[in-house]
Formats: structure tokens, sequence, C-alpha cells
């Protein structure tokens, strides 16, 4: 006896008078209803970083300023260099002594004195002398070169010099990076050891940053135990957790609040509200898609949620979720992400979605991935319908990047995502990507 269909519920599944029966003759329809609704790889990624802003600024001292952003420009508060110097060990001279200068015809000038990095230059070289000058050291007045001293020989009291030098040859000029006032480095940079080596030549002691993230990370699944202790039946170890951990270690990120649940409603709307109270962003893995002890979708409504996307056109990564809710100290807006519970899919969508919202939070102007192209060696074949990330081998062979796709493409392979450095990108509606093909591929960056 047919029964008639009054709706369907979020799960996708017929309601009727006698209780939930799957349709068969609904499915197709429902698939591809279900491909047409996907919202595209692009779309998401503007989605959540459109609710990304920086979070507050922060004076953090310079020894502990690494993995930062900068929160405002870093300006030169003296000219760099700060005076004219060597930048080689050699002799100080004036450009027109050494003119005719060479091997076969050195020039002999008398030497006045040596001067060190840290000396300071007095006095004022005349005509037909040189000074000895170390890496570093200031000029005199007068010296308008300097000599490599591998061009010299010292000979009782005097060089002889057999190199031409034109003038400003091996000197350091005041100025000549930096000038008093210029922005040295522009708001947004990350704060890397070079930078730090910077802020330290204009004599910074600290400076202004974003605060970073407070993350909590909430892994569901009834089957997940923890490493180091026995497994039962029907068990596995949760690899998500570590594995994420380390992601946002990675980024700089150490305030990361890490709980597992059951999949049930109960424990997974007590764990969200608890972190949603101090977290900025909510992490959860697991309990996303369309099965029947998937809840993370239906707490969230029920908390209060906004829902701004739910399934993206990727593989792996579709059931992807991401909302916000105004809660906490400000009632500011908090970030819940929704990740698929298997390994491959949560680090990839964590990678190509999450980390780029917490990176801008953090204070970074530029989130873009390293894109490059390389030669495919191998044919690549997949369904119209979903952008797919390929894990793959970029390495350079005969002057050219040639990659390769990596064993263990299913989404709970770890070990093809483990060997890669690269994904290739495989466009959305394409079917084939032939071998010796120009492809698109995104290095992968966990730091």
């Amino acid at each position: 006896m047919n029964q008639g269909v009054g709706s369907l519920d979020w799960r996708g599944r017929a309601a009727s008078s006698g209780g939930e029966v799957w349709v068969a003759e609904f499915l197709p329809f429902l698939h591809n209803c279900g491909r047409a609704m996907m919202i595209s790889y692009q779309d998401a990624l503007a989605t959540v970083l459109s609710h990304a802003l920086p979070l507050e600024t922060m004076r953090v001292e310079l020894g502990q300023l690494l993995g930062y952003f900068l929160a405002e420009p870093v300006v030169a508060g003296a000219d760099s260099p700060l005076f004219d110097n060597s930048a080689v060990d050699g002799f100080g001279v004036h450009a027109a002594d050494v003119t005719e200068a060479s091997p076969t015809s050195p020039v002999r000038l008398r030497l006045r004195t040596t001067i060190r990095a840290g000396d300071a230059a007095e006095g004022k070289l005349s005509p037909g002398s040189a000074v000895k000058v170390l890496t570093g050291a200031p000029m005199p007045c007068g010296v308008e070169a300097v000599v490599m001293r591998e061009f010299c020989t010292e000979s009782a009291g005097e060089v002889i010099v057999k190199q031409a030098v034109g003038t400003g040859e091996d000197i350091r000029g005041r100025g000549k990076e930096f000038r008093r006032g210029d922005e040295a480095l522009p708001i947004g940079m990350r704060v890397t050891p070079p930078v730090v080596g910077l802020l330290a030549t204009f004599g910074y002691t600290e400076f202004s940053v974003h605060r970073k993230p407070r993350v909590a990370l909430i892994v569901t699944g009834n089957e997940l135990v923890q490493p180091g202790r026995p497994l039962r039946p029907g068990q596995i170890y949760d690899s998500n957790s570590a594995m994420l951990v380390a992601a946002l270690r990675g980024m700089g990120i150490e305030d990361c609040a890490v709980t597992q649940t059951r999949d049930e409603p109960a424990s997974i709307k007590g764990q969200l509200t608890h972190d949603l109270e101090s977290a900025d962003a909510v992490v959860t893995v697991g309990g996303v898609s369309v099965g029947d002890y998937d809840f993370v979708k239906e707490v969230c409504d029920e908390i209060g949620v906004k829902t701004h996307l739910w399934q993206v056109a990727i593989k792996p990564g579709k059931p992807f979720y991401f909302g916000t809710i105004a809660r906490g100290e400000g009632n500011r807006e908090k970030l819940i992400f929704g990740l698929p519970g298997n390994p491959v899919s949560a680090a990839l969508t964590f990678h190509e979605m999450v980390k780029p919202v917490l990176l801008k939070m953090m204070g970074a102007k530029d989130v873009s991935p390293v894109l490059l192209s390389a030669t495919l060696a191998t044919n690549l074949r997949k369904e119209a319908g979903r952008m797919e990330f390929v894990r793959g081998v970029v390495t350079r062979e005969d002057g050219r990047l040639v990659v390769r796709p990596t064993p263990g493409q299913d989404s709970h392979m770890v070990s093809g995502l483990a060997r890669a450095n690269c994904l290739i990108h495989f466009p959305r509606a394409g079917e084939l990507l032939a071998e010796g093909e120009e492809v698109t591929v995104e290095l992968i960056d966990w730091d």
C-alpha cells in the first residue's frame, strides 16, 4: 500500500503518518538537487572570510612576538644604515687615487689607521692615503670607496692596491635602506625571525599585534578512544584531536580547549554551549552529515546559531558547516565550524576553510594559498559536480614542476595526506585531467 509523503525532514527522510520511510523514487531527485544546491568552494570561502575580523590589539615584548601579526606598520625610528659603513674587510680610499690600479700596475698609498666596527670615525682622509676598515666600520670623512683586502697587500706602512674601484663601491650608505619615518613593514605581516631582527634594528623592545584566537575543539563519536588506552571491539583511536591541535599549534595558536563527546544531542549541546562562552571559534569534528546520529547542525539550530552554509561542493569535505552566534563577553559574534569526521576530510577542510579565517582573526592581510602550475604525471578522473583536492607530491624534474598523486586518496586514508606536499585542484565541472596537462597545485602549509 502506498503511503503519502507529507514532508521531508532536514536529513532528507520522508515523514508520514505511518512513521519515517525512505522513498526510493526520490533518491535520484534528492541526489541531483543536493548537487545543485551545494555552494562552491570559492563562494564558501568568501562567506566564512566575510565573518572574520581581526581581534583586539595588544603589546607584546620583542622576544615573544614570533607568530603574531603586526597591528600597525613598522616605522623606521632612524636612518638605516645609521651611518656610512664598510660592507667588506678592506681599505677606504679616494676613488681617484686607484683609477689606474691593476695587478700589473699597482698603486701605493700611505696607510693611516685601522677602524673596526664600533670605533668612532675621526679625522679626514687625505688624497694619497688609505685607511684599513673592517666590515661594519664607520667611514671617515673623505673615504669614497672601499677596496677589498683580497686585492691589496700591506707593506711597511703602505697598502699596495691592485684593483680599481668606483665611487661608493662596497660602502653601505647612510639611509640607503630606510630614512627615519619611512614605513619599513606594512600592517598585517606575520612576525618571523627577520621581522624580529628588523624591529630590534630600530630599537623596539615591544610592538603592537593582534591577539591570537581562543579555539575550542569538540570531537564527537561513540567509537573514539584516546591513544594509549585499550580498544574494545568496534572502537578506533581518535586521530582528529591530535592532528587538529597540531595544526593549530603550527599556526602559533596555543589556547585550545579539546573535549570529546558522545553522539548524543544533550552531550553536544552542553559542550558547545559551554565553549561558546569563552572561545572565539568553536570547531566540531564529526556529526555534520545526514546520518541518524549526526546531531551537530540540529544542536546549532536549537541554541540559536545562524547557519551560513552547510555542504560545500568539494571532495573530500562536502558536509562542512559554518554558523555564527553572539555569545559571551560583549556579546561578540562567535564562529562555529563543523568538520566531517573522516580524518582527511577534517584536515583538509581545516586547512582550506578554517585556517584562513583564524589567520584573518590574527590580523593577517593576505590569507591566499600559494598556487603553482605543474605538469600532471598521470591521468586523473572523477565525476563532475564537486571540486576535488587531490593529494600530491610536486617535484622539480628537468627544469619543470611535475606533480603525482599520492597513494591513499580515500577520505579515511591519512597516509596519502601525510606524504603530500601539495593539493591538485581538480575543477568542479571537470571529469578528466590528462597526463601531461598543466594543472594548478596548492602548496600545503601547516605552519
